[in-house]
């Protein structure tokens, strides 16, 4: 994390989740350009949904944090996020499918340039971060 204010104070997870979603959102709007419901550069979606995607795992990390305080290890696979996540949240685990489907699968993976998609998996990532508002 990087300092990110004036002050030189460290951002909230929050706050650095919220940063990715902004950054993603910039590079979409600065270089993928968009016609009839689609991106016309691939290689800048796939980027801002990379972007999107670790703020995800970075919200998902603070939450794990707070549930599990000094057990705390950082999980290696998505289905090591969904055990866990389902132990303490099955709304939050349907969000994760929801965004590692949109965000991680068909966006960065696939190449897939459509706006809906990733207006869907901003939108969920959205949510997910709201689970560690300060």
């Amino acid at each position: 994390m990087t300092a990110n204010n004036s002050l030189g104070k460290m951002p909230t997870p929050y706050q650095e989740a919220n940063r990715y979603i902004e950054n993603a959102k910039q590079t979409l709007k600065e270089k993928a350009g968009k016609k009839d419901g689609e991106y016309a550069d691939v290689k800048y979606v796939q980027s801002a949904a990379g972007i999107a995607y670790v703020g995800v795992l970075l919200a998902l990390d603070e939450y794990l944090l707070r549930k599990e305080g000094n057990k705390f290890t950082k999980p290696r696979s998505i289905e090591e996020y969904r055990t866990r996540i389902v132990k303490y949240n099955k709304k939050l685990l349907a969000l994760l499918n929801e965004a590692y489907g949109d965000l991680h699968i068909s966006l960065y993976y696939h190449g897939i340039p459509s706006v809906r998609i990733m207006t869907n998996g901003l939108n969920t990532a959205k949510e997910i971060i709201a689970f560690i508002a300060d």
